[in-house]
């Protein structure tokens, strides 16, 4: 699975949190801190290669030449799982819009399928940072993808965050939009017939907001 674009964190902190993400006895609110935390690591290293710009500005005591981040940036959370997300990259980009886009996955056919989308008629942004927690099969990823592409902006300006995903969900993305950069946390082999990453984390969305089904 060796590609140029594709990114998988190496870092102690970012494997103990994963971790405790694994561990079904984990808390709603220990989870929601563990993905902010995460998401918070792969904002910081998505955007390393970030253009800058440069001002002259004033201190109290004299003259300094700063930086300031060129492309405009926006946010695209998949709805649910993404907003877990959100207010990680947001503490990096304050200013930036949150696009939401609603897919979820056919649990016969595992084919998503899309019921909202919050893309105004025109991107007013450079680059997206689309936020998908789990690739598992990689359609809903690939389904949103194409939605951001449909809208203007080329794969080579958009960068994939998500905290874990399956090798064939990474292999499916990959096939379908090779200039596209992806930023991952970690990375399973098993992929079950249900489409569901093995040992994976569970349903992220039921365990962010802590509507798991007994």
């Amino acid at each position: 699975m060796p590609n140029a674009n594709l990114h998988v964190l190496s870092h102690p902190i970012v494997n103990a949190e994963l971790s405790k993400l694994r561990q079904a006895s984990t808390a709603p609110k220990e989870f929601r801190e563990g993905v902010h935390q995460i998401s918070f690591i792969l904002g910081i290293e998505a955007t390393r290669t970030l253009e800058e710009t440069t001002f002259r500005g004033e201190t109290p005591v004299g003259p300094f030449t700063g930086t300031a981040i060129k492309p405009r940036i926006g946010l695209t959370p998949i709805l649910r799982a993404g907003l877990g997300m959100t207010d990680a990259l947001l503490s990096l980009f304050p200013a930036a819009p949150v696009y939401h886009l609603g897919l979820f996955r056919e649990k016969v056919t595992l084919q998503p399928v899309e019921y909202y989308s919050k893309l105004p008629p025109s991107p007013p942004v450079d680059q997206v940072l689309l936020l998908d927690p789990l690739v598992a099969t990689g359609g809903t990823a690939c389904a949103a993808l194409a939605m951001i592409v449909d809208w203007g902006i080329p794969p080579k300006n958009i960068k994939l965050l998500s905290v874990l995903a399956s090798k064939e969900g990474l292999k499916h993305v990959q096939s379908e939009y090779p200039d596209l950069e992806i930023w991952v946390a970690g990375v399973d082999d098993t992929l079950t017939h249900e489409g569901i990453i093995s040992p994976g984390l569970g349903d992220t969305g039921d365990r962010l907001f802590s509507t798991i089904r007994i």
